[in-house]
Formats: structure tokens, sequence, C-alpha cells
């Protein structure tokens, strides 16, 4: 489809919008003024099961709780088109890429540096193929830079940040930021995730950026043997997950979030689901 006036380089403006998600907006500008927080537990006995019977078939492949989570996310975000909104300069696109970015420690010590790795999901995409995405980024992270910290260490050696800081905000809102940086920039994406529970730490919230476009944030807690309740009564103790979500709640509304979250819970509980092409309905 053609770009037409009003779209930006990373997003189409939403034309038909109802009125109220056209106010929000202009009466709440900021990002940060308009998060909704959720938390979603996850039952991970099949999918414990599914990450060993995938990695024995799979020499090398990696496979991890990690992954099987930015595949679902990706899948459900691909499914929810709402939740791949954003809102910038006042107004409310759709992003032309569903897209995920995350944190990388690459070497699990107190001076140990952090990179950014980013991927990008496409049509056709897999359970597989997303896991290798994945695993690429984080093998570049760990033996180099990336590119959005590159360019962070040398606008710190550019006098004249304050001028700096201005005129990126300016670009940023306006949407004219280089296609170079909004390439690299884990904050011009669909959502950003943080894996907690790699360094042994339960979910927590986490805020959502006024700078860029991202309007969701994630954070995986570590697995935990927690009790459940059957319809009787019953109890029992079960592997399970943690997932908080921030979501800026001017995207959508409150029954499309509670309907997204159902979705990827079933997907991360039901990894299987994640083998079918990311564009084929569940």
């Amino acid at each position: 489809m053609a770009r037409r006036w009003g779209d930006r380089r990373d997003g189409k403006l939403i034309r038909d919008i109802d009125g109220m998600h056209y106010v929000m907006p202009l009466m709440y500008p900021n990002r940060c003024d308009n998060e909704a927080f959720m938390t979603i537990r996850i039952n991970l006995e099949k999918t414990e099961e599914y990450i060993k019977k995938w990695n024995r078939e799979h020499p090398g492949a990696g496979l991890s709780i990690f992954q099987v989570v930015i595949a679902a996310t990706l899948k459900t975000i691909w499914l929810r088109p709402q939740m791949n909104r954003f809102i910038a300069n006042k107004n409310m696109y759709q992003r032309n890429d569903v897209s995920a970015a995350f944190t990388v420690k690459k070497t699990f010590t107190d001076e140990g540096d952090e990179t950014l790795a980013r991927i990008v999901a496409k049509e056709g995409d897999t359970l597989e193929s997303l896991n290798s995405q994945v695993q690429e980024q984080i093998r570049l992270c760990k033996t180099g830079t990336d590119a959005s910290t590159d360019a962070m260490e040398i606008i710190k050696k550019i006098p004249g940040k304050h001028f700096i800081g201005w005129v990126a905000r300016f670009l940023d809102r306006h949407g004219w930021m280089p296609q170079s940086v909004i390439a690299t920039d884990p904050y011009q994406c669909s959502v950003v995730l943080s894996n907690l529970g790699s360094i042994g730490m339960n979910i927590g919230y986490h805020h959502l950026m006024n700078w860029g476009t991202t309007s969701i944030f994630i954070v995986i807690g570590k697995k935990r043997r927690k009790p459940h309740y059957d319809a009787e009564g019953n109890v029992s103790m079960r592997r399970e997950l943690s997932i908080s979500t921030t979501i800026d709640e001017r995207i959508s509304d409150g029954f499309y979030y509670a309907r997204t979250l159902k979705l990827m819970k079933k997907l991360v509980e039901n990894p299987e689901l994640l083998e079918l092409p990311i564009e084929q309905e569940v």
C-alpha cells in the first residue's frame, strides 16, 4: 500500500479511529501517563516437556522458555493487530512491521556490558525460524556491540548534548527519524522484553518510554512451584511462570487486552501451536 499524507515511515496513520481514542492522546499525550499493568500465570507442565523434546530432536537449537515467550508474543501481536499500534505527536498509527527487542548481558558480572537485540517477524515465520533469529542476535551481542550502542557511543563524544537531545526528540515525535535509527533502536519496535528469570529474579512492573514508539513492555520472571486449586478446591503444586505486561492503554480497550493475554497464555502453554506460520489463526 502506498504511503499517504500523514503516514510515517514506520507506521500508517489510523484515519477511521473512534472518538474516544481520537481524544485520549489529546488529553493524555505522554505514554508513561497511560500505563495499564497486568500479570498472567503460565502453567509450565506441557511447555517444559515440549522444550525438552524439541532440544532432543534439534541438537544445538538451544530452545528455552524465553524463546517460546518471544515467539508467542510476536504471533499474538501479529494476530491481534491493535496491539501493534502506537501513538506519536498525539496521533495513532498502525506499525508497519511486527518486531521485538530484548537486552543481552554479555557476562553475568557487575562489570558485564549490556547490548540490545532486535528481531523482526515476517510472514511464514515459525518457532524454529524465530528461535534461530534470537540465537543469532544473542551470539552477535555477546561477541560484539549492537548498532544502537555504537551510535550512542558516538553521540556521547559530540558537544551540545542538550541540542542533540532536542533535535532527536523532535524527529522522533514527528516520525522523521532516519530509517537506520528506527532499525536499531529497541524502543522503535512492537514490544520490549526483559527476562528477569535469567538472573534469578521474579517479575516486576516496568514503565513504558515516552521516547520511541513501543507500546508494550513484558517482564518474564523465574520459574516457581506454586499452589493450584481445582474447581473442587483441591490443592496441588505445579511449575509456573509469571509474566507481567505494561501496555499503553490508549491503543485499544480492556476487552481487547484481556483476549490478547488469553491468546498469549494459550500459545506459551501449548507451544506446538507456534510451529504453525505466524499469520495462521489458532
